[in-house]
């Protein structure tokens, strides 16, 4: 009898033990979590959830409608996240003038993707802590919210075919 009890046990134990380890994960890592804490946006300016972002190499893009390079720059990375948005996912944080200049900048460019809320204390945060000199510039982190690069846009620019997979490497 104690043999069948402890043996009883024992397999509940493991059972449980296996469920909890082996679930997905259903939302963002921690990291993630860490690094958007507050609201995260879609492109017509909606709350969203941040499971969007759960199993992604994310793109943290600081940009500007006003800014040249900025404009000529954002069309290969919209093609760049569409072509790999399974795997990837683009934040943008802007430095447009307000909050209706960076969403008509996020339509008129066709930009897909999420947004921080307009000058929000999480996008000053995020400048200061990737610590942010100048734009257009494309920070890469991993699904676990840990820097790969900050040259994203630089491999984008030089390596778009290749670049998702030597982040991944590198994460």
């Amino acid at each position: 009898m104690k043999i069948k009890s402890l043996t009883f046990l024992l397999l509940f134990f493991t059972l449980l033990a296996y469920s909890t380890w082996a679930k997905p994960s259903s939302g963002p890592s921690a990291g993630l979590e860490e690094l958007f804490p507050g609201k995260l946006l879609n492109s017509d300016g909606k709350e969203v959830s941040k499971d969007a972002l759960a199993g992604k190499t994310v793109g943290i893009y600081f940009s500007a409608h006003w800014c040249p390079p900025c404009r000529s720059f954002t069309p290969n990375l919209v093609k760049f996240r569409d072509k790999n948005q399974k795997n990837f996912e683009v934040v943008f944080v802007s430095s447009d003038r307000s909050p209706k200049a960076q969403m008509d900048y996020m339509k008129e460019a066709g930009m897909k993707w999420y947004t921080l809320p307009h000058r929000s204390d999480e996008a000053n945060a995020l400048a200061k802590k990737f610590e942010v000199r100048g734009i257009p510039s494309l920070v890469i982190v991993s699904e676990d919210g840990k820097t790969i690069t900050k040259n994203g846009r630089g491999d984008v620019s030089s390596n778009p075919k290749g670049a998702l997979k030597s982040w991944q490497k590198k994460s």
